[in-house]
Formats: structure tokens, C-alpha cells, sequence
């Protein structure tokens, strides 16, 4: 982020936790990344949007996410509106505690998944923009082609090219009017009130109207990568489906809903892979290099006709 905006996010938190009351707290940098920056003052949040971000989307989406019916689901802002910081839009939010990336043992499958369904199961409001998801995988593979010639990149672009066309985000997605979050992993749930309050879906940014089945990609990517454990990718399936979500059938093979979404998700992940080992003039580790290989296997089999890339 450039030099000038971090301390001026940081002043923005320190403003808005004030106006709720809030005593002095140090200040943290919770993320700078390409796609927004997120600093903690005591008990608020404030989030500077990636540059481009359009208002009247994300006004829309944070309206969404403000909305008394989706209590309990997605954490609501501060503030209903953005605001401008030196071109970038900035939200505001209450502090929630994430998952503990050192405790795996205790990741909240369920909870995640029961989440998600409660989330598909709402109605969509008019007017809200298509989900993200596949632009996002887009923008991976633009980050991947900006690296130039790279050995591990072929296996990639071979698995991207035979996605069908909505999934690479050039047609539109399958006519579906079901509300999607766009971009669910484990850090994107937090407990509110922190530490003790319930797991809430956090970051808006994805969020609209789209395949659901792109909610449940990034895990089922990862089990079928070998990443995920058969047991942790079951809980997480069944969860969902006792929950009552739509984005598979409530028994039998997942795997013809999912597939698409997961194989994005997966090139998707090789893609960044390669494109942050390059930039840290880095080998590929040991994860990396297996989503990969993933790919590679991937682009032997068309789509929705293999059921599983992992062998």
C-alpha cells in the first residue's frame, strides 16, 4: 500500500473507535496486501478497499451485510457507507477473533459450513452485483502471466484453458439468483463478541449473487489436492448438507457440482503460488508444488468428467 495511506488508515481507526467510545489502544496492521490493507484500533476495524473498488458496489454489498436478516451470519459494519481515503474506500468494523492458525485440530469446520448454507438459503436482494469468485481467479491468472516464462506455469495455463467460460469469469455465471460470499476460507470467519461470541463470515468484498458451489471450491480443492484431510473435508461436507445447502445434492457424489468450482480454485491457488514464490525470488515449496501438480493432472481430464484430480 502506498506510504501515505497506512498512516492515514491508521488515523481513520483511531477516529472511528473513538466516536464509539473506545479507550487508547495500540494500533495493528491486520493485513497490507494487494487487495486491501486492515488495521485494528481497540475494538473497530478499519479495512482500505483495493484500488478500483467501485462505491455503488460496495455500498450494495455492505448493505447486505448490514442487514438485520443476516444476523448471525456475516459480520455487520460500523458505518452503512464507505468513505474515501486518498482514492481508496475504507470500511469500518467491529474487532471479532479469528481462527487460530496454530490450533488446526480446532478449525471450525462446521461451523463454516452451516454459515454457508444459512447464507444460500437467504434471499438475494435486487440489485446485487454477480459474485467475484471468478473474476478473482481471473486476476490470478493475469498475476501469473505478468511473472513471464516460468517452468512450473504450463501445467497451469493448460488446467485454466479448459474451464468452461464462466468460471474464467469471460461469459456470465449460470443463471442462479443465490446469495454466495465469493471467497470463503477459514480466515474469513471471526468470533464476535472476540474470543467467546458466536463465528461470523467476515470481508464483503466477493460477495453477490452467483454458483454456490464456489462457497464450498477452496476445501474441496484441497481435499481432492491431499491437502485437507479426508475426515476434516467430511465434516465440512456434511455440516453443509445437514444444514440444508443448495450448492450439492443432499446425498450421494458431491463431485459433479463441485468440480468446476474446485478446479478454478485450484489453479487459482497454483497460480498465486508461482506468482509470490517469483516475486520472493523463491523456490516453490512443498504445498505449493502440489497444487501444481494438481493442475497438471487436471488438464488431462475435461471438466465435470473426472471425479477426482487427486489420483
Amino acid at each position: 500500500m502506498t506510504a501515505d495511506v497506512l498512516p492515514a488508515l491508521t488515523a481513520e481507526a483511531r477516529g472511528a473507535a473513538h466516536s464509539e467510545g473506545a479507550c487508547a489502544h495500540d494500533d495493528t496492521v491486520l493485513a497490507d496486501r494487494q487487495d486491501g490493507t486492515v488495521v485494528r484500533h481497540g475494538d473497530t476495524v478499519a479495512k482500505a478497499h483495493a484500488p478500483g473498488t467501485d462505491p455503488g458496489e460496495l455500498a450494495r454489498r455492505l448493505a447486505v451485510a448490514a442487514d438485520p436478516a443476516l444476523g448471525g451470519i456475516l459480520l455487520a459494519p460500523l458505518r452503512p457507507t464507505p468513505v474515501d481515503l486518498h482514492g481508496r474506500l475504507v470500511t469500518f468494523w467491529p474487532y471479532g477473533s479469528p481462527v487460530d492458525p496454530g490450533n488446526p485440530e480446532a478449525a471450525p469446520w462446521e461451523d463454516a459450513a452451516a454459515l454457508l448454507a444459512r447464507l444460500h438459503r437467504s434471499p438475494a436482494p435486487d440489485g446485487l452485483p454477480p459474485m467475484r469468485g471468478p473474476a478473482k481467479a481471473a486476476r490470478a491468472i493475469a498475476r501469473l502471466r505478468a511473472v513471464g516464462p516460468h517452468p512450473a506455469a504450463a501445467p497451469v495455463l493448460r488446467a485454466w484453458a479448459v474451464l468452461p467460460a464462466w468460471a474464467r469469469a469471460e461469459a456470465p455465471m449460470p443463471a442462479t439468483a443465490t446469495l454466495c460470499h465469493g471467497d470463503l476460507h477459514l480466515g474469513q470467519l471471526v468470533r464476535r463478541p472476540a474470543a467467546t461470541g458466536p463465528w461470523l463470515l467476515i470481508d464483503v468484498d466477493d460477495l453477490g449473487v452467483g454458483v454456490p458451489a464456489w462457497d464450498l471450491a477452496r476445501p474441496a480443492a484441497w481435499y481432492a489436492c491431499g491437502l485437507l484431510p479426508p475426515e476434516e473435508w467430511t465434516r465440512f461436507l456434511t455440516a453443509y448438507r445437514i444444514a440444508g445447502g443448495p450448492a450439492v445434492p443432499a446425498q450421494g457424489d458431491p463431485w459433479p457440482a463441485l468440480d468446476v468450482a474446485a478446479r478454478a480454485l485450484t489453479v487459482q491457488t497454483a497460480a498465486l503460488a508461482i506468482a509470490k514464490s517469483a516475486a520472493a525470488d523463491r523456490p516453490l515449496d512443498e504445498v505449493e508444488q502440489a497444487v501444481i501438480d494438481a493442475c497438471d493432472r487436471m488438464s488431462g481430464a475435461p471438466p465435470e468428467l473426472a471425479t477426482d484430480f487427486a489420483k
